[in-house]
């Protein structure tokens, strides 16, 4: 267990080897109910979302989900988070942890009058159910069909115990899985049952590896306030054909002149493990970025990271080097998606 976000949270259980295993290969359950819901509702509900938000929500359907930033003025990002469409008048944001009291400052300040924002942050719980297994594992355990949810997408289900329940087809993973939102009773409930049926409960520690691997961004490390969603690779996520959001001109003009930094991949020879802050320099030595997450990869058994690099140094294959304590390892520069993802689309 450690402290994370206010919260004391298991950083693995049985080891972060075999849960991240579990989850590519089997199932995995996650308990992230240290994530925040904030709903916003109200007539111009579409327009205050988008208002804040680099996404475009506009042409959603009722029950689909997409993945975004709430983008600062000049293009940084305050948060990257999931948005739930429930109509034109509703919506449901999942933010990190660890910016709830930020997110939801941002929010209230930013908010389009005349949309109210609900604070469903200490009455909501979640899980995550990962891995190939996961659609069955949903049915059989929870019997909760999932069949007919697509990638992105969402449905509120009545339980056999006559609760609801919010079920997607997302996750933070590269693996296909679901995430169950409803209150702590429902979820305590849930997981008591994936942990009688033997699923295997996963921590932070793998979340991390997982994601890692699978190329998707940590708050924090591949994205803040001064790595924008153009400099972090994530430029699809930014609708920058959208009439407005916060932080689209500056948005618009870095990618006219083109980011003096990316967020790149790097596989490193030799034993070294580039730790998030470690430095990278050219092949003369000279600092050129740094790293943001490093691990030894557990599923492809390669030594690889990502890191925030001058744009001159960001071309695929280029070599540089990591400077790990004393020593110095040689690294080249490789798609920052080391794993391929098997989304069930």
């Amino acid at each position: 267990m450690s402290p994370f976000a206010g919260y004391d949270m298991p950083i693995s259980y049985e080891g972060i080897e075999a849960e991240h295993n579990a989850v590519r290969h089997n199932v995995g359950v996650f308990d992230v109910s240290h994530m925040g819901e904030v709903h916003l509702h109200g007539d111009n509900a579409t327009e205050a979302v988008n208002h804040i938000f680099c996404g475009d929500v506009a042409p959603l359907a009722p029950g689909q989900v997409v993945y975004g930033m709430l983008t600062n003025p000049s293009g940084g990002v305050v948060d990257d988070l999931l948005v739930y469409k429930f109509s034109d008048t509703s919506y449901l944001l999942v933010i990190n942890a660890a910016n709830i009291d930020k997110d939801l400052a941002w929010i209230r300040e930013n908010v389009l009058p005349g949309t109210l924002v609900e604070d469903l942050c200490e009455v909501t719980a979640e899980l995550a159910i990962q891995g190939p297994k996961a659609e069955e594992t949903m049915l059989n355990v929870l019997g909760i069909n999932c069949a007919d949810l697509g990638f992105y997408t969402f449905k509120v289900v009545e339980l056999p115990t006559g609760e609801r329940a919010l079920v997607s087809r997302t996750g933070y993973t590269g693996e296909d899985g679901f995430e169950f939102y409803a209150a702590e009773s429902t979820v305590v409930d849930a997981w008591q049952k994936l942990m009688k049926a033997g699923v295997a409960p996963c921590g932070l520690g793998c979340r991390d590896t997982l994601r890692f691997e699978a190329g998707l961004p940590l708050y924090g490390n591949e994205l803040t306030d001064d790595i924008t969603p153009i400099m972090a690779g994530l430029r699809m996520f930014a609708k920058l054909d959208k009439a407005e959001f916060i932080g689209r001109d500056a948005l618009v003009a870095q990618k006219a002149e083109g980011p003096k930094q990316r967020v790149i991949g790097l596989e490193i020879d030799g034993r070294a493990i580039a730790r998030h802050g470690y430095d990278v320099l050219d092949m003369e030595g000279n600092k050129v970025g740094t790293i943001t997450t490093g691990y030894h990869s557990i599923s492809l058994d390669r030594n690889l990271a990502m890191a925030l690099v001058d744009a001159a140094h960001a071309k695929l294959d280029t070599p540089l080097q990591v400077q790990v304590r004393r020593k110095v390892f040689p690294a080249k520069v490789i798609k920052k998606r080391f794993y391929t993802p098997n989304y069930k689309k």
